[in-house]
Order: structure tokens, then C-alpha cells, then sequence
């Protein structure tokens, strides 16, 4: 089964991928990374013929450039610098940092390997391929596609009668049925109602003139694991320092729980907490995790209705709805919402990661506050990590 090229533009990715790989490009150039891809479904088989509609997939992605109109857009995005658009035009996606394989079982195994300016890139749009390649050859699509039209039909009714008051961001590229309704998804909800308030992704946020949305992922605090000169318990502190040199305070949304929120919390003073307009949550209880960022903002004398708490770990309309009817009157509230838009069929969604494992050779690992989100090669180096962690948690507490 051959299928059409599902990636067919560079921009068909998450915003923060741009705002990461700037910070990047202008301070790290020197680092290299490695990724590896992980299927957290229980049983899920990819097919020979899978993984060769995925190779090809790949191969037609390295054939991309960015056009003018792309570039010109990524331009029109004010914290985005004329610097980077310019190695933009000369970047391209290089085949030789993927390599893709399958076990006798039918477990895919994709590493990328390269410059962590380039290598990085590669996530979500290999997500992006290796999600419609399973679904298209998996299932009938077309039984696909007629559910989830009805379960979009249903969430639009509700987010007009009354039924959900909130306002939220389609975060679906990484796990989308497809470019083909993704496209409808987000079409639908920007038209027929008032609530979406934009996308991370970068290409269909340009094609409806909607917003992009978004900051930084786990990926780039991770990312200073892997330099030598900064202890492991203050890579948070100096990834944050990084990002607000890179935007004065622009594109300021922190994600807390690379390292856990504890430790977060730490490096989060008042010139962070003053800098930034407000925290992600993606792991851990987002009820216990909201109150706790609340009380921080109050013990520095900032009033939390001043700063957005954005939630984004495995949403959906209803979790939402109910985080919503119970911050909202303490604080902004937002909401990214991924696979409950861009992939809620009969089928169960696959839960598919491409994590930064080793930076410059040295392994890296995510904490987070859910203990079972931690990703790691290498079980010392991890345990080791936390030991570092938990050291300075209790040195400083």
C-alpha cells in the first residue's frame, strides 16, 4: 500500500521546535544529540510493509525545502529573528541522522543521530509519518475518519451550547490520524466556534491565520545535561537564563517538570517568576501542581490572576472543562489539547514518543513528575540524576 506524502511542508511541525532550535543556534551550536523512538502501546506491531511506507515517508521528508512564503511567515512571528530564518533557507533535513529499523517481534525502532540543531528537528515529523502509516495500513481509514467526524461533530455542539466554557490551543501534529483532518480539525474548530485560540502547529496556524502556539519541551532543558560545565541539579536554572536572553521576556511560558517541579521552584525566583508570563503542567496531579505554582506566586507577591497556568498532559474536553470551572477564578487558565482533537476515533490512539537521550555523547534523561514518564538508556546515569536532584532539594529546602 503505497500511500501520498503525508509531510509536504517544513513548517508542518510545532512552533516550539523554531523557538528551541533559535536558542540553539545561537548559543549550542557545538552540541549533537541522539533520539530514540518509543511506543508506550502495549502490543502494537508495525509490519514490514509499515516500515518500509515509513522509510519512504522519510525519504520524501529530506526532499523538502522551506519556500519563500514559509519563510516570510516564520519572519512575521515577532520573537523569531531574521538570523535564524536566514539558516532556515539553507537548513534542510539531512537522510544519513535517521535510521529506522524493526524487530522480529514488530517493534519499530527509529534513532536520529546529528547536530542537536538538525537532529531535533526530526521529531514531529517523523511522528506525524509514523502515526498516519499505522492508522492507514492498520485500519480502514475511512471507518476512521467517519468516527471521528462524528466525535468532532458532538465536541463542537458542546463547545457551542454551553456545555465547555474554556478557551484552548489544538496541540494534535505529533499524534495526528492525519494531515488530512488534522487540517479538518482545525478548520472546524477555529470557524464554528469561538474557543480555539490558535495551534502549535506552524503550517496550518499559517493557511487559517490562526496563532502559534507554544514555548519549549523537555527536550531543551534536557539538553544541558549534556554540558560539562553545568551541574545536574542547575540545568533548569541555566536553560531558563538562556531562554529569557534569547527573548527578553517574549514567547514566556516555563515548563516546570523536566527536572520535577520542586527543583523548578528553586531556580523559579522573582527575576524568573517576573520574566515569564506563566507555567506549563504535563506530568503529575494538575490540581495539587496548579495550587503549588499559586503559592509561589503569592509568596513573591505576585498575583496569580496575572499569570497563565497552561495545561497540556493528556487532555481532554471534559479533564478540561473541570480544571477550567476550578482555577478559573484563581489565576489565568489555558489549555493544549492534542489527541482528543486530531486523533479520537473508535480506535485507541497510539502513544508514541521520540525522546533526546544523549547529548555530546553523555546521557540525559527527564524526570518529570510522573515517575513512570521517565525515559532514560542509561538506569545509573538516571538514578544518578536523581540523587542530584534530590541533594540540592534537600540542601536549599
Amino acid at each position: 500500500m503505497k500511500l501520498s506524502p503525508i509531510v509536504i511542508s517544513l513548517l508542518d511541525t510545532d512552533l516550539y521546535k523554531f523557538n528551541m532550535d533559535q536558542v540553539i543556534f545561537h548559543k549550542h551550536t557545538d552540541l549533537c544529540g541522539q533520539y530514540f523512538f518509543k511506543c508506550r502501546n502495549k502490543g502494537v506491531v508495525f509490519t514490514k510493509e509499515m516500515t518500509e511506507e515509513i522509510e519512504a515517508q522519510i525519504d520524501h521528508l529530506c526532499t523538502l525545502r522551506f519556500t519563500k512564503d514559509e519563510l516570510d511567515y516564520l519572519r512575521s512571528i515577532r520573537f523569531i529573528k531574521n538570523d535564524y530564518v536566514e539558516f532556515l533557507r539553507l537548513w534542510r533535513p539531512i537522510r544519513d541522522y535517521v535510521k529506522v529499523s524493526r524487530s522480529d517481534s514488530g517493534e519499530l525502532k527509529i534513532v536520529v543521530d546529528g547536530p542537536l540543531f538538525s537532529a531535533m528537528q526530526f521529531e514531529i515529523y517523523l511522528l506525524e509519518i509514523v502515526n498516519e502509516v499505522y492508522f492507514r495500513m492498520q485500519y480502514d481509514y475511512k471507518e476512521l475518519l467517519a468516527s471521528a467526524k462524528e466525535k468532532l461533530d458532538k465536541k463542537i455542539k458542546a463547545l457551542n451550547d454551553g456545555t465547555y466554557t474554556f478557551k484552548f490551543a489544538e496541540f494534535g501534529a505529533r499524534r495526528r490520524l492525519s494531515r488530512e483532518w488534522e487540517d479538518i480539525v482545525i478548520k472546524r474548530l477555529a470557524t464554528e466556534t469561538d474557543k480555539c485560540i490558535g495551534t502549535s502547529n506552524v503550517y496550518f496556524a499559517m493557511k487559517y491565520n490562526l496563532t502559534p502556539i507554544g514555548t519549549y519541551a523537555h527536550e531543551y532543558v534536557q539538553m544541558y545535561q549534556g554540558i560539562d560545565r553545568i551541574p545536574l541539579a542547575y540545568t533548569n536554572h541555566y536553560a531558563m537564563r538562556d531562554w529569557y536572553d534569547e527573548y527578553l521576556g517574549d514567547n514566556g511560558t516555563a515548563l516546570t517538570d523536566t527536572v520535577t517541579t520542586d527543583l523548578f521552584l528553586m531556580d523559579f525566583n522573582r527575576s524568573m517568576v517576573n520574566n515569564y508570563t506563566g507555567v506549563r503542567h504535563d506530568s503529575g496531579d494538575p490540581y495539587e501542581w496548579g495550587e503549588k505554582m499559586i503559592r509561589h506566586y503569592k509568596s513573591y507577591g505576585v498575583d496569580p490572576k496575572t499569570k497563565l497556568l497552561l495545561f497540556s498532559d493528556s487532555l481532554d474536553f471534559d479533564r478540561a472543562q473541570a480544571l477550567y470551572d476550578y482555577f478559573k477564578d484563581k489565576t489565568k487558565v489555558s489549555f493544549g489539547i492534542g489527541t482528543f482533537c486530531s486523533n479520537d476515533t473508535f480506535a485507541d490512539a497510539l502513544n508514541i514518543v521520540i525522546k533526546l537521550q544523549y547529548v555530546n555523547g553523555r546521557p540525559v534523561a527527564k524526570l518529570s513528575d510522573t515517575p513512570g514518564k521517565a525515559m532514560c538508556k542509561d538506569e545509573n546515569y538516571l538514578e544518578y540524576l536523581r540523587r542530584s536532584v534530590a541533594f540540592r532539594l534537600d540542601r536549599e529546602k
